[in-house]
């Protein structure tokens, strides 16, 4: 069954024709190419837009070899576009092509070209690719499935989808596995095999052992508060080894580069302003974390907290980690501050949603403390606790709406 990912083809939809280059980014194995060649081709073709004005080329097709000689690639594309009507040039993994950063925008000069491409290399897995193309790129930048996506194209009942889901993750490939140790073992080699390779070739690496050692802490702790201060801490007292904290900080940032983990910072919701450090890692794709650990620990607070955070960015927000500083009366009858947390602050434009991630609220204590701290930011944005059992949504009578994962995931 083929996997929809309409969000994302409304995204190049709306930037037909803005006269910039679009440049597809993401993980590797997330669907690019198929969103690219297959998905918008087709969309393309429904616009009665004829097959001949539409230039396709896979680079990485042996078949194509000579077109990643940039002067056959740019002879080759201005011998096609004839005449007045537009030309849309989809060009996948164009990193085959020496100095195409040079051809693209070359392309930018014929008035009736269109420009969409992917790639797979460093470059293309680096947050700054769009400085490549001098101020003209324009990034749509896409995930791993989502559930709804994931859930379109599995076979079984949502319950079994969704735990699968949590455990193997998006990434599309996953859906063709027909058993858990094919999954299992592709994930494990995506991890070493690439996306490991990738960061250590791009930013020439040499103790890999370290960063190896990091991705393990990180992932074992996926959703804690730290940083590069506690990590050195971490590799003293349990791997023995002494590492500058300046090195944990690069490491990072390169995981960060390569789109494997995402960070979030606190946000002081009433004295808004940003808490710098310790902050929360969030792995984009919660199989390969899984993967990673060996899927030993089954933390399913964590893992939903994880995967909570990646369907908030599918959907475009900029999430952040809520602090609410709260006053309250101690046993001796004095108010002692502490501060509490909202597990996610979601936003987008002018709207702002606050999330709090829970297995259950079914007693009142538990129902109290996921209210109380999105009670104390004392104003009117939307409050949502999502909690892993299936439940009617419905709103309580603090005004905050209580929602079951698989519904919040399906958006329903």
């Amino acid at each position: 069954m083929e996997i929809k990912r309409d969000s994302y083809i409304e995204m190049l939809k709306c930037r037909m024709g803005s006269g910039m280059i679009k440049v597809i980014t993401g993980i590797r194995r997330s669907g690019k190419s198929f969103l690219l060649l297959e998905l918008f081709y087709k969309y393309l073709l429904t616009l009665g837009i004829k097959e001949k004005h539409i230039i396709k080329l896979a680079l990485d097709d042996r078949a194509n070899m000579k077109y990643r000689n940039p002067d056959e690639l740019y002879n080759f594309l201005v011998r096609k576009i004839k005449g007045n009507n537009t030309y849309y040039v989809l060009l996948d993994e164009v990193q085959y092509v020496a100095e195409f950063e040079d051809i693209l925008n070359s392309l930018l000069h014929i008035k009736n070209t269109d420009v969409f491409v992917t790639g797979s290399n460093a470059k293309f897995l680096s947050k700054d690719i769009i400085t490549e193309f001098r101020g003209r790129g324009d990034q749509i930048h896409i995930y791993p499935l989502s559930f709804k996506e994931f859930y379109s194209a599995y076979q079984g009942d949502k319950n079994k989808a969704l735990r699968e889901y949590m455990l193997y993750g998006g990434l599309p490939y996953i859906l063709k596995c027909s058993n858990e140790q094919q999954k299992t073992k592709y994930l494990e080699n995506l991890f070493t095999e690439t996306y490991i390779k990738d960061v250590i070739n791009r930013n020439n690496i040499k103790n890999d052992g370290v960063l190896s050692d990091l991705l393990n802490v990180i992932a074992s702790s996926v959703g804690s508060l730290t940083n590069p201060n506690k990590l050195v801490n971490t590799f003293k007292t349990v791997k023995k080894i002494g590492i500058a904290a300046n090195t944990i900080k690069e490491y990072l940032e390169y995981l960060e580069d390569a789109f494997i983990v995402e960070k979030a910072f606190r946000y002081d919701v009433r004295g808004k302003k940003y808490i710098e450090t310790p902050l929360k890692y969030y792995f984009t794709d919660i199989g390969l974390r899984n993967a990673r650990i060996g899927f030993r620990q089954d933390e399913a607070t964590h893992i939903m907290e994880n995967v909570i955070f990646n369907e908030l960015k599918i959907r475009g927000y900029k999430v952040d980690v809520g602090v609410v500083t709260i006053s309250e009366p101690n046993e001796n009858g004095n108010y002692v501050r502490k501060q509490t947390e909202i597990d996610f602050v979601c936003n987008m434009s002018d709207k702002r949603y606050y999330i709090q991630s829970a297995l259950s609220v079914s007693d009142i204590d538990k129902m109290n403390q996921e209210c109380r701290p999105l009670i104390k930011t004392n104003d009117f944005f939307k409050k949502i606790i999502v909690v892993r059992e299936p439940v009617i949504p419905w709103t309580n009578e603090k005004g905050i709406f209580i929602i079951g994962l698989e519904d919040f995931l399906l958006d329903i």
